[in-house]
């Protein structure tokens, strides 16, 4: 239930990062800018992504999950209506930006719920569910908004629809959303039993309770903690580069799929955005993929004794990385031409959207099987790097496939996913001995794998031992 509560704002909050990307040429045209000018609505927004995780990965960590969610979706929803009757451009990107500041929170805090309250052999399915929602939201953007611009509603609709798809999601995060932090539980805890026998438990404080809150402290463990952990721990940085880059892709689809079948094959914008669907699909395979991906994790919890090696996430992402490739250079080059059936390109984003999701699930159930305490502060490290690379991909997306035409464009995306793809496989073999170096990450499973391994003999000496006093038995 909290799990798709957590799931649901995300869902929203990043649906709101693609909705108005199909109402751009109507919003360039109503404030007579360009539409290049117009493509800011949504870098705006996904540059907001990248202010706010300092602000709420950190919060969620002092004051709790549940006031970050609550007291964030509000005002995010209520921004929505500044957009909504916004007279000037500048109004509508400024508003753009401070909204995303405010959406940013799910992204980094639902990661901190999931780490809070499940447990490693069931995280997997959870981290599936908040993983999927991340995309699923984008891509249902382009599809309600390129309707909305096609019938008699103007784009000042989608921004109500957001603001009342907002409101909605608030109401359910305030009634049924809990507290799920450790540290924040203890808190309440020792203050309720110093109210209820002050002379018994007076002197009962939990360890927030006894932190430094001045203000260099507070910067630097909250504030500066995922920019630390971006530049000192090699296991965020690559994670973070791989994210960033498919992360990117997925915002230039919003100029490329236009671009493939609204110019070259004369759809309108809701026709366009229908092609969308295909994504969807792929996201929602992708997630269930990698449940199944996951389903040898059950059986690593006894054998390691509770806490199995965080790399054993990784197996969605070493499926995803080559999938991500063929379905690239599949859209790229058979969307170059008019002549080929508009489905077979169209097809290939099914294979684009799997390896989305996988990617996302898999690395990000790694970040935060590797950091636990601190996934929230890695969480943040992550979106905020790949929300800037977004945040550029629609600024020169659509000059760059007219220069080097959807082909060649498509595949230099398809080489830079082909040079990174060994990444998963990579971390699969070495990324233990990178957790030992950090200053962050627990590595529970790092000090048993002499154990793991010495039990494992014995565990075969053992049935081979069996099996040889079975056979002179037979004798």
């Amino acid at each position: 239930m909290v799990t798709i509560i957590c799931a649901q704002a995300t869902l929203v909050v990043t649906f709101a990062s693609s909705a108005p990307s199909s109402a751009v040429r109507q919003i360039a045209a109503d404030f007579s800018v360009s539409v290049e000018a117009g493509q800011l609505t949504t870098t705006m927004f996904l540059l907001g992504y990248c202010a706010g995780p300092l602000i709420w990965a950190p919060a969620s960590e002092i004051l709790g999950r549940r006031p970050v969610f609550v007291g964030t979706l509000l005002v995010f929803a209520l921004f929505q209506i500044g957009d909504a009757l916004a007279q000037n451009f500048a109004t509508v990107i400024v508003i753009r930006f401070l909204a995303a500041v405010f959406a940013s929170s799910p992204l980094v805090a639902a990661g901190g719920v999931i780490a809070d309250i499940w447990d490693p052999v069931t995280r997997g399915k959870a981290m599936s569910v908040f993983s999927a929602s991340v995309f699923l939201g984008p891509v249902v953007g382009p599809i309600i908004a390129g309707f909305s611009i096609d019938s008699y509603l103007s784009w000042r609709f989608i921004f109500l629809y957001i603001g009342v798809w907002g409101a909605a999601s608030w109401v359910i995060v305030a009634i049924f959303l809990p507290e799920t932090y450790h540290p924040i539980l203890l808190k309440q805890r020792a203050k309720r039993l110093r109210k209820e026998d002050p002379e018994r438990h007076g002197d009962k404080y939990a360890e927030l309770e006894k932190a430094d809150f001045g203000f260099k402290s507070l910067v630097q463990r909250t504030l500066a903690r995922p920019l630390i952990m971006l530049v000192v721990e090699p296991i965020v940085l690559a994670v973070t580069v791989y994210l960033s880059i498919v992360y990117g892709l997925l915002y230039g689809l919003f100029s490329v799929i236009p671009i493939i079948f609204g110019q070259l094959r004369g759809f309108n914008s809701g026709e366009t955005g229908l092609v969308f669907i295909g994504i969807g699909i792929g996201t929602t395979l992708g997630a269930v993929t990698s449940v199944y991906t996951q389903r040898h994790y059950r059986e690593l919890v006894p054998k390691w004794h509770g806490h199995p090696p965080p790399e054993e996430r990784l197996w969605g992402a070493m499926l995803a990385g080559p999938l991500l490739v063929v379905g690239i250079f599949w859209l790229g080059w058979t969307g170059n031409y008019e002549s080929i059936h508009w489905a077979v390109p169209a097809v290939s984003t099914i294979f684009v959207g799997s390896s989305f999701t996988l990617l996302f699930i898999s690395f990000l159930t790694y970040l935060v099987e590797v950091y636990l305490m601190y996934s929230a502060s890695a969480l943040a490290a992550n979106t905020i790097v790949r929300s800037a690379v977004a945040a550029a991909f629609p600024l020169f997306t659509t000059q760059w496939f007219s220069a080097l035409g959807v082909g060649w464009a498509c595949s230099v995306i398809g080489f830079v996913a082909l040079a990174i793809a060994p990444a998963p496989f990579v971390f699969y073999k070495y990324g233990w001995r990178l957790r030992q170096k950090s200053r962050f990450a627990p590595c529970l499973d790092v000090g048993m794998r002499d154990r793991v391994k010495r039990e494992e003999e014995e565990r075969k000496a053992g049935k081979g031992e069996g099996g040889g006093e079975k056979a002179r038995e037979r004798v």
